[in-house]
């Protein structure tokens, strides 16, 4: 059966095998049939000219909001191409000059994306883009697509164009439900682009078996190892803007959630809870990232299968924590994702209703209202953008 990559390799497009060519992937690039990595075949052929590494490195070897510059270390591999970071020391790197898309004929994209905003992979995607447009260059676009492991369904509210950072584009929604692919087609058509873009569709806009381990064959970033992580994520991302452990530093980072001085967890009544996911209490020591070394009160939550609006869920988790963990709660103040100017749980949330819930200015039928009524909007706003036939859909939220 024929893998995206060989389909892509087998186009007979002349600018894929006669153009300069640019590459923008990591390890997810990797063909089954062959045993290598696309970097590897294309530079066989000799006009791989650009590689451009996102966050976390070619092969997700670095945590989150490490930077990565120089790239010597690709060395080893002994490619007959340029190597560049797009996420190095300095809100600069994480976009490339026009001078280096200048000199390419063709770019490739293959990278799998998780189905959430904050996830900057479809991001750095949008930057080139965005390099491409307001430059005019001719270069052509060719996208290796992939199933959204986090599936059709969508959630959130439209990020206000204010918290717009490396971790959520303006007019995005918090869990869009598209592939790498649609996105692409929602990038170019926002950013009015003309230049020709190519999906190389795949199957299935969902893995066959959403949440089973089975489809997800490589973890795409460190802190995202199996198929469940991004059904939680989207929610669970906010523990990223607050000093409680999203779960880095154990096996099951944003899948668990917790902090020293969480122990009340055990005793305490009135716990938030929701539909299609189960809850386990349970204590975890970090070996990294927060609290690394400490013991962790905390929980575990376990999709059930059915649908589950994790938004609507941490939301809930976030405030409920906050208001019983006294002063011992705080969040987070240093720059994130290049950002000084606002919190990074502003960013992440990026609604001022949202914001208003978590800080306790509002309540929370305001937040559901607002998200039922973006999340419909988004639905009819990129339906140009879809390529196959499975429809976005929402999650019904329950008290």
């Amino acid at each position: 059966m024929p893998t995206q990559i060989t389909k892509l390799l087998n186009r007979k497009d002349a600018v894929l095998w006669e153009g300069r060519l640019g590459l923008l992937c990591n390890h997810t690039a990797f063909d089954l049939n062959s045993g290598h990595y696309l970097f590897q075949l294309l530079d066989r052929r000799n006009n791989l000219k650009q590689l451009f590494i996102p966050e976390h490195g070619l092969f997700a070897e670095l945590q989150d909001q490490i930077p990565m510059d120089p790239t010597g270390i690709y060395d080893i591999f002994r490619l007959q191409t340029d190597i560049t970071s797009l996420y190095g020391n300095s809100e600069h790197s994480l976009t490339v000059s026009a001078d280096i898309l200048r000199n390419l004929d063709a770019l490739i994209i293959d990278i799998q994306d998780v189905g959430s905003r904050y996830y900057t992979f479809a991001t750095t995607m949008s930057y080139l883009f965005d390099v491409i447009t307001s430059h005019q260059l001719s270069v052509a676009v060719y996208v290796v697509d992939h199933p959204n492991p986090a599936g059709r369904q969508v959630e959130g509210t439209l990020l206000d164009a204010c918290y717009a950072s490396f971790v959520g584009r303006p007019g995005m929604l918090h869990r869009h439900g598209m592939t790498i692919g649609e996105l692409a087609q929602f990038f170019h058509r926002e950013t009015k682009a003309s230049f020709p873009l190519h999906i190389i569709r795949c199957d299935s806009p969902v893995p066959m078996n959403s949440g089973d381990d089975t489809p997800w064959l490589i973890p795409p970033s460190p802190n995202m190892p199996t198929a469940y992580t991004p059904l939680v994520y989207t929610g669970q991302c906010l523990w990223e803007g607050t000093n409680v452990s999203e779960g880095r530093g154990t096996t099951r980072p944003f899948e668990i959630f917790g902090a020293p001085f969480m122990e009340w967890i055990f005793t305490k009544r009135m716990l938030p809870t929701a539909a299609g996911v189960l809850m386990r209490p349970l204590r975890f020591v970090p070996m990294f990232h927060k609290h690394a070394g400490s013991e962790c009160s905390g929980f575990q939550l376990m999709p059930s299968g059915a649908p589950y609006h994790s938004l609507d869920h941490s939301l809930r988790l976030v405030r409920w924590v906050r208001e019983n963990a006294g002063v011992h709660f705080a969040w987070r103040t240093e720059t994130y994702e290049f950002r000084n100017d606002r919190p990074a749980i502003e960013l992440l949330a990026g609604d001022n209703t949202l914001i208003d819930y978590l800080y306790g200015h509002t309540e929370l039928r305001h937040v559901r209202q607002k998200m039922r009524e973006h999340e419909h909007q988004w639905i009819n706003d990129v339906q140009d953008c879809l390529l196959y036939p499975v429809k976005l859909t929402t999650a019904t939220l329950l008290s």
